[in-house]
């Protein structure tokens, strides 16, 4: 059934949504904005002696080549920040696809960030991290060991997923938002909006599988950052905001968050 905040306008998507909204000017402004926070609270960090530590996607990407430049140009250093990133395609054995392969968030990241920094700025190897499907729990462990995740950063899913958490009508919400890192099949729906988005529609081209962070992880972050851009977008974002809290739309159950922050552009906010 249709509900009613889908049709929702700027004025009233803005009204009192149930997550907090930023509406920016466009893409740019989000990523732009986005990198800041990264680069701010490292260097706030770096300043006190604390570790920074972030969940981080890939999904969105835009970000990063803003954070690259903001931490060459303001010689921000990275040896006392840890990347947890969120998730990782697998093959048909349930094993990381290689990072050579086009879809690998290991490659991305690799290629994209960390090998765009400068060699003395970059945080040693063992500090970016992936969910790794031959010991999942290891992500929760280090998490607790470094002492929580200062901010969690990260996209929406066409049906509400966050990492690869991936909608469960038989789950409650408080039994979704105490999910761990894990293997999982991806959903039909994921994996057609991710191959109409990364290889042109090429479905059977798509991974079946995926590792992807607790939710828990998520949810235990300090501060949650999402950022939404795409024409689908417009009505996820209405119902991340309007929509009751459920498992059914896992991106809901953020509402209860005490600091979670959705910056949007005002073509998502636009109905027109």
């Amino acid at each position: 059934m249709k509900q009613p905040y889908f049709s929702y306008d700027r004025e009233a998507l803005a009204a009192s949504p149930k997550i907090p909204l930023k509406i920016m000017a466009d893409n740019a402004a989000v990523f732009e904005e986005m990198a800041a926070e990264m680069a701010d609270t490292i260097e706030a960090n770096n300043a006190e002696g604390k570790k920074t530590v972030f969940i981080c996607p890939v999904g969105p990407v835009g970000q990063y080549p803003y954070f690259v430049k903001m931490v060459n140009g303001r010689r921000i250093s990275l040896q006392n920040t840890w990347f947890i990133n969120m998730d990782e395609y697998l093959d048909d054995d349930r094993q990381w696809i290689s990072p050579d392969d086009p879809l690998s968030f290991r490659g991305f990241m690799q290629n994209e960030v960390y090998g765009q920094i400068d060699s003395d700025l970059l945080m040693p190897e063992c500090q970016r991290v992936f969910p790794d499907p031959k010991d999942p729990g290891a992500i929760e462990k280090l998490i607790d060991e470094l002492g929580g995740v200062d901010i969690c950063f990260g996209g929406i899913g066409i049906n509400g997923h966050v990492a690869f958490n991936e909608a469960d009508d038989s789950l409650t919400p408080d039994q979704f938002r105490a999910l761990p890192t894990r293997v999982l099949p991806i959903s039909a729906t994921t994996r057609t909006a991710n191959a109409i988005g990364s290889l042109n529609g090429a479905i059977d081209a798509m991974p079946d599988y995926c590792i992807t962070i607790g939710f828990v992880d998520i949810w235990k972050a300090k501060k949650i950052r999402l950022g939404c851009f795409r024409d689908w977008h417009r009505a996820v974002v209405r119902q991340a905001c309007y929509g009751e809290e459920t498992a059914h739309f896992p991106v809901s159950l953020l509402q209860s968050h005490p600091d979670v922050l959705l910056r949007i552009t005002e073509f998502v906010a636009a109905l027109e």
